[in-house]
C-alpha cells in the first residue's frame, strides 16, 4: 500500500484522503481506483482530502472492472463451460476486484429503507453491518438478475461489451447523484468526500454514456441509457424521500441498480 494514502471505510465506501496539495489526472484516477476497487494504487502521488473531484474518473475505473469481468467470461467460454458458468465467473471476478462493497451497500440500503419506520431508524439500520432478510434478498436478486442477463447474451464478445457498458455507466452516474442530492448524515460520506462540481458530474456522466453507446451500439445504447438512467433517478428520488439524501450505502445501491438494468437491456437486445 502506498504510504501516501490514508484509507478508511465509511458507509461501505473506501475513503481516500489526499495528504498533498498537488493534483492531476493521474492522481484522480488513483483515487478513483482506490475508492472503487481493491486494486493497489502503487506509488501514485498523494491525494487530497476529498473524493469528489476524482469523480470524473469513476466510469473509466468502471470500464476497467468491466474489462476484467469480460476477460473472465471469455476464458470460461474458451474452456467450454457454457454461458451460465461463464456469467457467474464474470460476476465473481468483478466481486473480487471491488470487494463486493457495492453489493454490501445495496443490502444495507434495502434493509434500511424497507425495514425502518422513520428516517432515524432507517439510517441506524443502514449503519449496522449485519444484513437482514431484505438485504439478503437484494443481493440474491442482484446476482441472479445479472447472471441471467449475461448468460442469455449470445457470445462472449457481446457479453463482454455489455459488461463494459454496465460497469462504466453505473459508476459514471454516481457523481451526478452526489451533486444533486444532499448527504443524509453530517458525518457520512458526503461530509468526507465533498460534493462533485457540476463539471465533474457532467464529465463523468458523459464518459459513462459514450462508453455505453460505443459498446452497445446507438439503438441499444440509447435505450439502455434511458432505462438505466431512469432507474437510478427513481432510486435517488426514493432515497431523498425516505432519508433526505444519500449515504455511501445508497450510492452502492445506485450503482447496482444501473448495472442490473443496463445488463437486462443488453440481454433483451440480443
Amino acid at each position: 500500500m502506498d504510504p501516501g494514502f490514508r484509507f478508511r471505510r465509511d458507509d461501505g465506501l473506501l475513503m481516500v484522503a489526499r495528504m498533498d496539495a498537488r493534483r492531476g489526472p493521474f492522481d484522480d484516477f488513483a483515487i478513483a481506483t482506490a475508492v472503487l476497487t481493491r486494486l493497489p494504487v502503487g506509488t501514485a502521488a498523494p491525494v487530497d482530502g476529498t473524493i469528489a473531484p476524482a469523480g470524473w474518473a469513476f466510469p473509466l475505473v468502471g470500464a476497467g472492472i468491466g474489462a476484467l469481468a469480460a476477460l473472465a467470461f471469455l476464458l470460461a467460454e474458451l474452456l467450454g463451460l457454457g454461458p451460465a458458468p461463464a456469467a457467474l465467473l464474470a460476476l465473481t471476478a468483478s466481486l473480487a476486484v471491488t470487494g463486493a462493497f457495492h453489493e454490501d451497500g445495496l443490502a444495507d440500503t434495502a434493509d434500511g429503507l424497507a425495514g425502518g419506520r422513520d428516517r432515524e431508524q432507517k439510517l441506524a439500520i443502514m449503519r449496522d453491518s449485519r444484513h437482514g432478510t431484505y438485504g439478503v434478498l437484494a443481493i440474491v436478486l442482484s446476482i441472479g438478475l445479472r447472471a441471467a442477463a449475461l448468460g442469455s447474451i449470445s457470445g462472449p464478445i457481446h457479453a463482454g461489451l455489455a459488461l463494459l457498458a454496465a460497469h462504466a455507466f453505473s459508476r459514471g452516474a454516481l457523481p451526478a447523484a452526489m451533486h444533486l442530492l444532499e448527504p443524509a448524515r453530517a458525518d457520512g460520506l458526503g461530509a468526507m468526500a465533498g460534493r462533485p462540481s457540476r463539471a465533474v458530474a457532467i464529465i463523468a456522466a458523459a464518459i459513462g454514456a459514450v462508453i455505453a453507446l460505443a459498446t452497445l451500439g446507438p439503438a441499444t445504447g440509447i435505450a439502455a441509457l434511458i432505462l438505466a438512467g431512469g432507474a437510478v433517478a427513481l432510486a435517488a428520488l426514493l432515497a431523498r424521500r425516505q432519508i433526505g439524501g444519500y449515504t455511501g450505502d445508497v450510492l452502492g445501491a445506485f450503482q447496482q441498480t444501473g448495472e442490473i438494468v443496463m445488463l437486462l437491456v443488453a440481454a433483451a437486445a440480443r
